[in-house]
């Protein structure tokens, strides 16, 4: 017989709280039975209110901090406890590093079924501020006028800005100088409810080398622009991309499948580990330049490449791993499924004169079965999939390649956990996992993966 959970809906409890989970919540127990309370840190004694309750678990909102932890800190950002971006802020940094190294450890032990996973410590920032080079903002009309920011924690409610301590100061100064160019000219904002309105969202994009990239998102191409080219470049002298990105859609994806380039180029040059890549407005780059080293250093340092190895890149976006992959290697195969993407990886592999790299436009779990049954045989393997991890036809054909070495590089500790238990049946074993900090502040966390096969020549 189920017991009843020990709690109740709008129940005030006291809690200590012991975990953190991946969404951020402070994990406190009641009888070994799990609640959930956003805002609170490990090492907490709260109280809280219960909001909902199931038969495994309950979630509550933060009412008192009553013994603060060591490890609680004061918010930098004004609407941390508002805006759904910045769930870690209240926990000194070198904690949250510790949290993400456990949430890495914990999801391959419990989900992946490994036993004692050896995880390294997470590697951080010297200043984990002012790091994202791309931004999306909603845009509203609300009582004081146009406004831009982000969603609160699991609503569409946006919670306004002027700044966002996490983005590139020219990325929020890209935002603030369309709100000033919306407000003169009388560009209205386009309404969910009604599907009335024209400007839906910007979205920047910042380099290392010092350009930016504004996308303005409307229902219909832009009135007035000569006004927003001057309000922009004035405002931001950095940037070189002004796009027009055409959204009518109902929906709430980002972007519309058309891009208009109303001034500069329609790319701005991005450098990654010595390689140039020209950026274009729909491609996938990581969002913080300095992590982005680091993690592709770790990525590339794991396969330890002589020169004469061919390597697939499944998954690989613009090339950006593929490319300094191929000045160690013989040859580089690269797979993705969207086309934009490859005409990038192609045009940046031309630019930095590498011959030996070469780009698949097809989905992963069709092309990669089909060069491995037509005979190709590599010596490693990248996988850097999206949140949702590989697809199973994906891992079936690594493991009939046979392939002696396999780097997994994820933004999703569950999903990596799943994939390295089927990978682990197919006849691998983990070597390695070394958590990346890629987004401070926030419960995210980029993880590199090494795996061996052990029966390694046998297919």
């Amino acid at each position: 017989m189920k017991l009843a959970p020990p709690v109740r809906k709008n129940d005030d409890i006291e809690l200590s709280i012991t975990a953190l989970s991946s969404e951020g919540q402070g994990i406190g127990r009641v009888d070994g039975y799990a609640v959930f309370v956003m805002g609170a840190a490990p090492g907490d004694r709260v109280r809280c209110h219960c909001i909902k309750v199931t038969s495994s678990y309950a979630v509550a909102k933060l009412i008192e901090i009553i013994e603060p932890s060591p490890d609680r800190v004061q918010e930098k950002c004004p609407v941390a406890n508002r805006c759904g971006g910045c769930s870690l802020q209240h926990i000194a940094y070198s904690a949250q590093l510790d949290v993400k190294r456990k949430q890495v450890e914990d999801a391959l032990s419990r989900l992946g079924g490994i036993e004692n996973p050896n995880v390294f410590a997470t590697i951080g920032m010297d200043e984990p501020w002012r790091y994202r080079n791309k931004a999306s903002f909603p845009a509203r009309e609300m009582s004081q006028g146009v406004c831009f920011g982000f969603f609160a924690k699991n609503s569409h409610r946006i919670v306004p800005i002027d700044d966002c301590l996490i983005q590139d100061e020219n990325g929020v100064a890209v935002m603030n100088a369309v709100r000033m160019w919306a407000e003169e000219c009388g560009i209205t904002v386009y309404d969910e409810t009604t599907r009335k309105g024209v400007l839906r969202h910007v979205v920047t994009r910042t380099t290392s080398l010092g350009e930016t990239m504004a996308i303005i998102v409307t229902t219909r191409p832009m009135r007035r622009d000569e006004e927003l080219i001057e309000k922009l470049t004035s405002a931001v002298p950095s940037v070189k991309s002004i796009v027009n990105n055409i959204n009518n859609t109902n929906s709430n994806v980002i972007f519309g499948d058309t891009f208009i380039t109303v001034y500069g180029e329609s790319t701005v040059r991005e450098r990654i580990l010595g390689i140039d890549f020209s950026v274009s407005a729909p491609s996938f780059l990581q969002v913080n330049h300095e992590q982005t080293e680091k993690l592709y250093n770790c990525a590339v340092d794991a396969l330890e490449l002589c020169g004469d190895e061919l390597v697939f890149d499944v998954y690989c976006g613009i090339g950006t791993i593929s490319l300094p992959v191929a000045r160690r290697a013989k040859r580089v195969i690269g797979i993705e499924e969207v086309a934009e993407a490859v005409c990038d990886a192609r045009a940046n592999a031309n630019a930095n004169k590498i011959t030996n790299a070469e780009f698949i436009a097809e989905r992963a779990e069709i092309i990669l079965p089909k060069l491995i049954e037509d005979g190709m045989r590599p010596d490693a393997i990248i996988l850097d999939p999206p949140r949702k991890g590989c697809d199973a036809e994906v891992l079936e054909a690594i493991a009939a390649s046979g392939v002696a070495k396999l780097v997994y590089v994820s933004c999703n500790p569950a999903t990596l956990a799943r994939d390295c238990k089927q990978l682990i049946e197919s006849g691998y074993r983990l070597i390695s996992a070394q958590p990346v900090d890629m987004f401070p502040q926030t419960s995210h966390v980029e993880t590199v993966v090494l795996m061996t096969r052990t029966n390694a020549g046998k297919v």
